[in-house]
């Protein structure tokens, strides 16, 4: 689906008309890329213009009474909005946080037009984003790794402790009169874990073991109360942070009961406590959609698509179709640079074939940093498809464990019944 018929957020409000000299009544839509202005009575689009075209946003007031948002053009045309619901806040927060996103991402836009980028700068940053994404992927692995060697710890301490309970429950079984009784009390041996799987609990991971983090626009029970603020996700969890840095609140990855996605662009997280109200959070990004993979991944069973989400499918089938089309044929162009040109039928005789150079689809410096991300990208998807061998082995030896450990237990309550 294309991103300009993504509506982001649609506000209730109400459009200064200027040729008529009237208000009217409407709603104020944010598209990734755009602002639109829709009259309720009639249906058109009074106003419409690109996130890349606005020189500034203000709160001002109308008439000296009525709040209002204005939105000046790079043009000279300005808008006024009033009658913003919930709130003028709300409105200006988002639409200033989306509009900064767009400036940080396209550096050319102050400027006018951004130049269109050649396909090799297009391949490239396709590829730089895969490679984020692998890495994002070997990150989550990689942790996962280490709650599978804790797991397999607490079992071999649970099997040490289960040895233990069947000297007591043999000595509790033999005559007080057996000579030996008191022989059969031995110090288990400490069961010390590897050396590997210590090394890599210890093992720092990233900063923290952060995964992303992103800005954002916060808010809490309520839409009418909204602040900047940052989206951290970790390996353990998510981390909900102020304009100030300061921590609001952390979910751990067992803590979190549901994720919604209302759209590629907003969230909600919750918390269900028992006796208490809920902690709930709704988060609105312009880089959500980089972020809600990772989170489909880490919460596969706790995240929700909603109806208006349901586009979220759709953008990843056939942008992935158009995108994999695209690097084929940006690829084909490295299968060469020359091209073969007949001459006319009436030159033939008696000139030698020309070869005619044709415009080098890629730099030599493309191509070297292509090389490189190739080359990463090889080596993270040999060491998750190793890390993902050794979790299956893992998982084999903890299944093996489990079973033995139940029956054991079985045994030891049945010997204990016994003695009762």
């Amino acid at each position: 689906m294309s991103r300009d018929v993504c509506i982001i957020h649609t506000w209730p409000c109400t459009y200064y008309a200027e040729l008529e000299k009237r208000w009217v009544p409407g709603r104020l839509s944010l598209l990734p890329l755009a602002l639109r202005f829709v009259a309720d009575n009639t249906g058109e689009i009074l106003a419409g213009f690109p996130l890349s075209s606005i020189a500034e946003i203000k709160k001002e007031a109308s008439h000296f009474v009525f709040s209002s948002l204005t939105i000046l053009e790079k043009g000279g045309a300005k808008h006024w909005f009033s009658s913003l619901r919930p709130s003028r806040n709300v409105v200006f927060s988002v639409i200033e946080h989306f509009w900064r996103e767009l400036l940080l991402s396209q550096p050319g836009a102050e400027a006018g037009a951004p130049t269109p980028r050649s396909r090799g700068e297009e391949l490239t940053a396709l590829m730089a984003g895969s490679q984020r994404r692998l890495e994002d992927t070997a990150r989550v692995l990689h942790h996962q790794g280490q709650q599978l060697d804790g797991v397999m710890r607490g079992l071999d301490k649970m099997e040490s402790d289960l040895e233990v309970a069947d000297r007591l429950l043999t000595e509790l079984e033999s005559p007080s009169w057996w000579p030996f009784s008191s022989k059969l009390w031995k110090t288990p041996p400490e069961t010390k874990p590897r050396e590997g799987a210590l090394a890599a609990s210890c093992e720092p991971f990233g900063k923290e073991g952060i995964v992303t983090k992103i800005p954002a626009i916060i808010s809490q029970r309520t839409e009418s109360r909204v602040r900047p603020g940052r989206l951290t996700v970790l390996v353990s969890g998510l981390e909900i942070h102020d304009s100030d840095s300061s921590l609001m609140h952390r979910f751990e990855r067992e803590d979190v009961d549901d994720i919604k996605v209302y759209s590629p662009y907003e969230i909600s997280i919750r918390q269900r406590f028992i006796g208490k109200p809920d902690v709930a959070y709704r988060v609105i990004s312009a880089k959500l959609p980089e972020v809600i993979p990772i989170l489909e991944m880490q919460f596969s069973k706790k995240i929700e698509l909603l109806e208006d989400a349901s586009m979220l499918r759709s953008m990843k089938a056939s942008p992935a179709a158009e995108k994999s089309t695209s690097v084929w044929h940006a690829a084909s162009g490295l299968m060469g640079y020359t091209v073969h040109r007949e001459p006319p039928s009436g030159d033939q005789e008696g000139r030698p074939p020309q070869l005619q150079m044709s415009q080098p689809l890629f730099s030599e410096g493309e191509a070297k940093e292509l090389a490189q991300i190739l080359r990463r990208m090889k080596g993270l998807a040999l060491g998750a498809e190793t890390e993902l061998e050794r979790q299956d082995e893992a998982l084999d030896g903890m299944a093996t464990a489990v079973d033995r450990a139940t029956l054991t237990i079985d045994k030891h309550n049945r010997r204990m019944r016994k003695l009762m």
